[in-house]
């Protein structure tokens, strides 16, 4: 078969799971002109290219609601062609950008700008969020009418909360005609200032100034009090103390609008990992205690948090070759998303492929509204490949992403992404499948070739 691009697959005989549809079925899968077609068994191929999909688990793409792309103006760390690579090779298709870049998404022609390099260059759907407030200072509203007009998703000030309680309210008004929910970094500036770690036994034994549990839930208390009143749909990001949990799950039973996500390091990673000062583990959020580690994943199991982000934030290598206390906070998290999330929760835990694929692709989709997250006949042909029992081990040095801020080097996984079509298009090839399909296929523009798996 000559290079270019293949226009038809048929995904022959894997392990379909789609949340979306309650389905866990052996299935073959149809794709033409980036859509999928049929779903069915024992498919007539036709002239699609056959990929033989037997022993593996076809699922939708993932879909990641909490990622920095870094573009504009901190390609230094990320940009639209490495963090959309990054995240095919994670199996995510569907990536939605925080604003605080630089200058902030505060402006209809910035979104325009980002939309239009994703279409171009990038290997997964990127949806904007735009800042709630103009330069993300928290003094002004941005324009929201036109930036959800434009394209926003949702608008965020991620990275700090909106300190000004009166202009959230007028925010959550004004965004609440248009569809679009507010996204809360939920953070008490005053609680938090200098902190770099979680506030407790290991802050004092480490001489490093803490974060408090109330830092976060003094904010989230906050908001939910303003979703209720205004009706605005409030969506809490990175979730990470126990406190927390309770009053999401007490106001989702009150019938406020508010949805949740958690992150894998936050039920992966406790405050005792800081011990040997290594960056890789400052993230804001800070990692907490083992009791708030299982709040997590309780919240995760009954409902209260809807789903699973990873917060990728990518950082430059000498960013984080500092102090601690000087270190900037976040780690990238796209290509290690579905591997921690497998190992944690299937393998460790017991937890079902359906169950954890559905906090992965629909209920992320369904937070926000994107029309992703499924495999039904008739959407955009976003699919992944997974082995659900392949063990590998975490090589930062192979990343596609600018950034290897990871506190996962050298860890072994159990679970990996071997293959990912983003609108029809394979994107990603590990080479655990270069057995089962054609050798030259074309690669995304401007992404790495495809292979190389590790």
């Amino acid at each position: 078969m000559s290079a270019g691009v293949v226009k038809s697959w048929l995904l022959r005989g894997g392990r379909l799971i789609d949340p979306a549809a309650n389905r866990d079925e052996t299935a073959d899968v149809l794709i033409e002109d980036g859509r999928i077609t049929v779903v069915g068994r024992d498919l007539p191929h036709g002239r699609a290219t056959v990929l033989d999909a037997s022993g593996l688990v076809v699922a939708p793409g993932l879909v990641d609601i909490h990622v920095h792309l870094r573009e504009p103006g901190q390609t230094h760390k990320e940009d639209v062609v490495s963090g959309t690579a990054a995240a095919a090779r994670g199996g995510v298709t569907a990536i939605v950008c925080m604003a605080n870049t630089t200058p902030p998404v505060d402006h209809p022609s910035i979104i325009t700008a980002l939309l239009e390099r994703a279409r171009s260059a990038g290997s997964a759907t990127v949806y904007p969020i735009a800042s709630i407030t103009r330069g993300m200072a928290g003094k002004e509203l941005s324009p929201i009418a036109s930036l959800a007009a434009a394209g926003a998703v949702g608008i965020s000030d991620d990275g700090k909360s909106v300190a000004d309680a009166a202009l959230l309210r007028r925010a959550m008004i004004y965004a609440k005609p248009f569809g679009v929910p507010i996204l809360e970094h939920c953070e008490e500036p005053s609680l938090a200032d200098g902190g770099a770690m979680h506030e407790g036994a290991f802050s004092a034994r480490l001489g490093l100034r803490g974060i408090p549990r109330s830092a976060e839930e003094v904010i989230i208390a906050r908001d939910l009090i303003l979703a209720a009143e205004t009706g605005c749909r409030l969506h809490v990001q990175h979730v990470s103390t126990a406190g927390a949990v309770q009053l999401i799950r007490e106001a989702k039973q009150r019938g406020v609008p508010v949805t949740a996500e958690a992150t894998p390091h936050h039920f992966t990673l406790t405050d005792e990992s800081l011990e040997r000062y290594d960056t890789n583990f400052k993230m804001n959020p800070p990692l907490r205690t083992r009791e708030d580690l299982e709040a997590v994943l309780h919240g995760l199991a009954d409902g209260t948090i809807d789903c699973i982000a990873t917060d990728h934030a990518p950082h430059a290598e000498q960013e984080k070759l500092v102090e601690f206390d000087r270190a900037p906070m976040g780690i990238v998290g796209l290509e290690t998303l579905f591997g921690l999330t497998l190992t944690r929760l299937h393998h460790q835990l017991g937890w079902t492929l359906l169950r954890i694929l559905a906090l992965l692709t629909s209920q992320p989709a369904n937070v926000l509204k994107l029309p992703k997250g499924t495999l039904r006949p008739g959407e955009d042909a976003d699919v992944v490949i997974l082995d659900p029992n392949l063990e590998w081990r975490v090589n930062p040095a192979t990343f596609a992403s600018k950034s290897r801020n990871t506190p996962f080097g050298g860890w072994a996984l159990r679970g990996k992404v071997l293959a990912t079509f983003s609108n029809g298009r394979l994107v990603w090839r590990d080479d655990a499948m270069a057995d089962r399909m054609p050798a030259a296929v074309e690669a995304a523009p401007g992404a790495p070739a495809l292979g190389g798996g590790v």
